[in-house]
């Protein structure tokens, strides 16, 4: 097996309609992909659209009235106002597209050691509400689903993407499976923070000396630990360019940042799934240029063979 062998999954077939001066950069996911076909890092023939993710997979991790009245677009405004995105069908029809892209994505490391979406990394949504662009959480599902087919798995999900993944502690907080570890802006969305097993808050403009010497720490202690997959939460929205980050990592410091991440998980072999998560620059290739690095980065180790 090697990286021209793995699928990687899209959600933007599904098209929604955002006005102008909408905060969200939704064009991003669809530039992603044309960046990385046209440079030649993933062929047309790897990325596939993604199906819906079915109701029986959301319950896993979401509460069963909650995901009704999103599904039946019943959802009060005053609960739909925190999640920041139209309750249409157009969106609901996306938003199970991309949770299952990353489903798809979890099932291609399996087999391969590495699988990736084109969207994902909605971290924000809680078991019964969403909130900060997501509606359902994806890692969380995912997470329960895998211990349901592989009860003995213990997943590390190491989101990397600066705001801290509340949503993520709050449904998985009681799961014995799972080891979370958060990186973000201390003084960031969301401002009340869930406890995670590991949470490392960095201060307003830190560069990246500290970040990197801080990830190259927690990734050494979890190097100590066992972990059988890894949920790789990589959002570029700490680059210093971002409209939301408050951080001031460079484009070099974010290929470092993979670099580290890619390089202990193809040594240890641990299957990883990557989700693209926050990336919200004003230029909106400062953000497609990120991901696109994230891809080359993982291309640089998964071009080899990956043996489970």
């Amino acid at each position: 097996m090697s990286w021209n062998d793995i699928n990687f999954f899209y959600s933007d077939h599904f098209e929604v309609s955002l006005s102008e001066k909408h905060r969200f950069p939704i064009d991003k996911y669809r530039l992603l992909r044309a960046c990385l076909t046209e440079q030649g890092v993933i062929q047309k023939s790897q990325c596939k659209p993604s199906e819906m993710i079915s109701k029986e997979l959301l319950m896993l991790a979401h509460d069963p009235k909650y995901i009704e009245e999103v599904l039946n677009l019943t959802l009060d405004k005053k609960q739909a106002r925190p999640i920041g995105l139209p309750l249409n069908n157009d969106m609901v029809n996306r938003t199970r597209a991309s949770a299952q892209a990353f489903t798809s994505a979890v099932d291609e490391s399996l087999i391969h050691g590495y699988g990736a979406s084109f969207a994902g990394g909605t971290h924000h949504a809680h078991f019964d509400a969403g909130e900060g662009f997501c509606f359902f959480n994806d890692f969380a599902i995912n997470v329960r689903r895998l211990y349901q087919l592989y009860p003995q798995k213990n997943i590390l999900i190491l989101d990397l993407d600066v705001h801290q993944g509340n949503g993520n502690s709050s449904i998985l907080k009681n799961d014995l499976n799972v080891f979370i570890v958060s990186f973000h802006g201390k003084s960031n969305y969301p401002y009340r923070k869930v406890e995670s097993h590991i949470d490392v808050g960095f201060e307003n403009n830190t560069a990246d000396d500290v970040y990197l010497s801080k990830l190259t720490e927690v990734i050494n202690k979890l190097k100590k630990m066992s972990f059988d997959h890894i949920f790789y939460q990589a959002g570029v929205d700490t680059l210093a360019a971002d409209s939301f980050g408050k951080l001031s990592l460079t484009h070099e410091g974010l290929i470092k940042r993979d670099e580290l991440v890619f390089k202990w998980a193809f040594e240890e072999k641990i299957p990883i799934a990557s989700a693209i998560g926050g990336g919200y620059a004003k230029d909106i290739q400062e953000t497609v240029k990120a991901y696109v690095s994230t891809f080359k980065t993982a291309k640089r180790y998964y071009l080899k063979n990956f043996c489970l």
